[in-house]
């Protein structure tokens, strides 16, 4: 099959062997697009014949894309999530409606994610409007798919050493630990690991997109005191992952960059807390999450409140605390330790993350969602 290039240009190519298009406008953070990266995947893996299209938020890095062999064109669509009065349909207009099959988030199904982000049901009510085609979730079927694929986005091979670390998202700044305690880590890193280089990662520029709530000072001073440590900062994204890939490991909180992280085939060791847990697991790549101790450090509270802060330079969030960190260093060592000399494959990662998840929720396993249902 003679397959397109992938059009950033509002122009749509269908052919004649079958096409699906995921239409996956959600929130702008990056772990959104990794999710309907995956589902594209999977309509792939199903039919490679098919012709698939992607349409993201514009203020996603929809360039992720473009490194997806399995993927023929993407576009973009502007929106304001929260405005009811949003209209989309001259943005639409710029993509053919003749698909035969176009699968959707299934969250804009659920009563209260419309009523949360009423400018994205306008979206998804003028898209079904427009598209023809047999209409479904993403993920699910028709058409056929097959889930659980491994995702690898189309980066040069580099050979792998140190870490990779990102300090924070773009949650507020008490979601993420303080820099004393990032010091902690990171000294610790480069004590257990002598001479491995330490690469800290941000992007500070406010340009609409997702960028880490931490400062240039912050970053430089932690730089300054932290043997083998050195800055990438504000670097495209393409010149970040290809920093990510070139790491045994990527270190972060909970953070869509770190499901981007596990698409580079580098293992993701998370400090995981806050509000979300982990529910990205990349066949074939392994991964381990550190989770907090709920009844001493409260969080996974999703659209719930968030727990009640503690003082630790300034309000924290009780999972990133330095009392949090000090109790789970060790654990976080060691897992880094497996990590790097690769002693922790993909199938152990995911038994060692089910058993830890489930008593860290006292058997409860409602809350092991996962894309793909990995975890079930």
């Amino acid at each position: 099959m003679n397959r397109a290039a992938k059009p950033l240009d509002g122009v749509t190519r269908i052919d004649a062997m079958g096409s699906v298009l995921v239409n996956f406008v959600y929130a702008h953070a990056v772990g959104h697009a990794v999710e309907a990266l995956q589902y594209c995947r999977g309509y792939h893996a199903a039919d490679p014949s098919r012709r698939i299209g992607l349409v993201l938020n514009a203020d996603t890095p929809a360039e992720l894309a473009t490194w997806c062999p399995f993927i023929d064109e993407v576009h973009t669509i502007e929106l304001d999530l929260f405005d009811p009065a949003t209209d989309t349909r001259d943005q639409l207009a710029k993509i053919t409606k003749d698909w035969d099959h176009v699968v959707g988030d299934h969250r804009m199904s659920l009563p209260e994610q419309r009523a949360f982000f009423p400018g994205l049901a306008a979206y998804y009510d003028q898209a079904d409007a427009y598209f023809t085609g047999i209409k479904g979730s993403a993920g699910g079927q028709p058409p056929s798919y097959l889930p659980k694929q491994p995702l690898r986005l189309n980066l040069p091979e580099q050979p792998r050493d140190g870490f990779a670390v990102l300090l924070g998202g773009s949650a507020k700044r008490e979601m993420y630990p303080s820099v004393s305690s990032w010091r902690l880590i990171l000294a610790a890193l480069a004590d257990r690991f002598p001479g491995a280089a330490i690469t800290l990662l941000g992007k500070l520029a406010k340009d609409g997109r997702t960028s880490t709530t931490y400062t240039r000072d912050e970053y430089e001073r932690l730089a300054a005191a932290v043997p083998g440590a050195r800055l990438a900062l504000d670097l495209p994204l393409r010149d970040q992952l290809s920093l990510v890939g070139a790491s045994r490991v990527f270190l972060s909180p909970h953070t869509g960059f770190g499901m981007v992280a596990l698409a580079t085939g580098t293992p993701w060791l998370c400090l995981a807390g806050n509000r979300w847990p982990e529910f990205y697991f990349n066949d074939g790549v392994p991964f381990y999450s550190v989770l907090p101790d709920r009844a001493r450090f409260p969080c996974y509270t999703m659209f719930g409140s968030d727990p009640e802060p503690v003082d630790d330079e300034g309000p924290r969030a009780p999972s990133m605390s330095a009392a949090r960190i000090r109790a789970d260093l060790p654990e976080l060592l060691d897992a880094a330790a497996l990590l790097v000399a690769g002693d922790l494959g993909y199938a152990a990662a995911l038994a060692g993350h089910r058993d830890r998840l489930a008593r860290c929720w006292g058997g409860d396993r409602s809350m092991m969602w996962s894309l793909d249902n990995v975890l079930s």
